[in-house]
């Protein structure tokens, strides 16, 4: 067991942290200051998202009138727990994500019908947050699902930003970049969103299917042939087409349409900081907006706290640096992981067992990748239960495997479906040095 100061234990105290950056991501709180001071009429609820299920349940217990519609989640993300209970009037359906499924269309559509024909008087709240883009999946005018999917697939491995992949979602869609509020108008249009995105870009949370978008289809077209992604011929079509151009800024149909961020990933490190200072250890963030190659962001990481642990600078040890955003992986392997798992496997090759530094990665959502845990960590003494185990920790990095490498060290994070999600969190304690 190790301790850092005033004996905190290191492994805890991590935990501790990412506990406290989800809980102040979660919606409850967050919502009933951005809804109309008259909250008694009927509103219609459409939405889709990792937090969809947390949002509405929060939306119903604070709107006072009645409510009517339906969110899409991901499987498994809908269930009751210390952090949500179950909405009774907002329907929560669940599809797929990171791919989109046929469930995920067919809520598409279900969304589209049901905000059309409204009038000038009707009131729409859109709950949006990450994963959204996959969840509410709908393919423009002659595209299919299996289109979508294929793209989609593509772009996961390809190492692409964020920014880049809802670029080309948004202009293959009949739903994102805009074309809800244009569904939606003239209907007042509110829409509460949980940002996942570095920059906390409005337009690219589940690719902005409520806002203006600035990118064109020539940029999605200029995407897919940097990172060499095979085209399907009726995507070339349409993305050559006027028509997949999405919703402009100034479009009429977003006058009576606003938007606001429930919650960030600045709010959730801020919540980790404060939380560790009260427990009597200095925390400073580095950015909340980190991208970048999930195995090079590490090594940064590694040089600042070798910096501070061994040369007191920029920070005097003990403490502990946060940073967030959304890192990528550019897939070569055929092993399992997340971009956390696999910032923490090229972390322990930059460290090599560091007798000062420890630290936790993970995902927000509690879903590292499509694994089932949110993350792991290192300690000091990783290193050497590695070697004790024949573990070849650049066998695993080239092979996209930080999943069973931190298996094997019984150092997975396993939170379950946190309800909520504001991407990457990552956490380093640096210890003074040993006496």
């Amino acid at each position: 067991m190790s301790y850092v100061n005033k004996n905190i234990n290191s492994n805890a105290f991590l935990l501790s942290l990412f506990e406290c950056a989800i809980d102040e991501a979660l919606p409850y709180g967050h919502i009933a200051k951005y809804l109309p001071d008259d909250k008694t009429g009927k509103a219609i609820v459409i939405g889709a998202g990792k937090a969809a299920a947390s949002m509405a349940a929060e939306l119903e217990a604070v709107w006072q009138g009645e409510l009517q519609g339906v969110v899409v989640t991901r499987y498994g993300h809908t269930v009751s727990s210390k952090r949500a209970s179950t909405s009774s009037k907002i329907e929560v359906i669940e599809a797929a994500h990171p791919v989109p499924d046929a469930a995920g269309q067919a809520v598409g559509e279900r969304i589209l019908s049901l905000v059309s024909d409204l009038r000038e008087d009707d009131v729409v709240i859109c709950l949006m947050s990450g994963g959204g883009s996959a969840l509410m999946s709908l393919p423009a005018e002659g595209l299919t699902l299996s289109d979508k999917r294929t793209i989609n697939k593509a772009l996961l491995k390809s190492g692409a930003a964020i920014d880049e992949m809802n670029c080309v979602r948004k202009h293959l869609s009949a739903i994102k970049g805009g074309r809800l509020a244009k569904a939606v108008h003239p209907a007042k249009l509110i829409s509460l969103a949980i940002s996942d995105v570095p920059g906390d870009d409005t337009s690219v949370i589940a690719s902005g299917p409520t806002v203006a978008d600035s990118t064109t289809r020539f940029d999605a077209l200029a995407i897919l042939e940097r990172y060499d992604i095979e085209i399907p011929t009726a995507v070339f079509q349409w993305l050559n087409n006027p028509k997949s151009e999405t919703i402009q800024p100034n479009d009429p149909c977003l006058a009576n349409s606003e938007i606001h961020i429930i919650a960030t990933p600045q709010s959730a490190l801020e919540a980790a900081a404060n939380k560790a200072v009260q427990q009597g250890i200095p925390a400073y963030i580095l950015s909340d907006c980190i991208e970048g190659e999930a195995r090079d962001v590490a090594k940064v990481h590694a040089a600042i706290a070798k910096q501070i642990a061994e040369k007191g600078q920029p920070f005097k040890a003990p403490c502990v640096l946060l940073s967030g955003g959304e890192t990528t992986v550019t897939v070569k392997g055929t092993g399992r992981g997340g971009r956390n798992s696999e910032f923490l496997l090229s972390l322990y090759n930059e460290l090599q067992g560091h007798p000062q530094i420890y630290a936790l990665a993970g995902d927000t959502d509690g879903i590292d990748g499509v694994e089932d845990n949110a993350g792991a960590f290192i300690t000091p003494d990783s290193f050497t239960r590695g070697q004790r185990l024949g573990l070849n920790p650049q066998h695993y990095l080239d092979n996209n495997d930080g999943y069973h490498f931190f298996s094997a060290l019984e150092s997975l994070v396993i939170t379950g479906p946190t309800l909520t999600n504001v991407n990457d969190f990552r956490a380093l304690l640096i210890s003074p040095a040993k006496k």
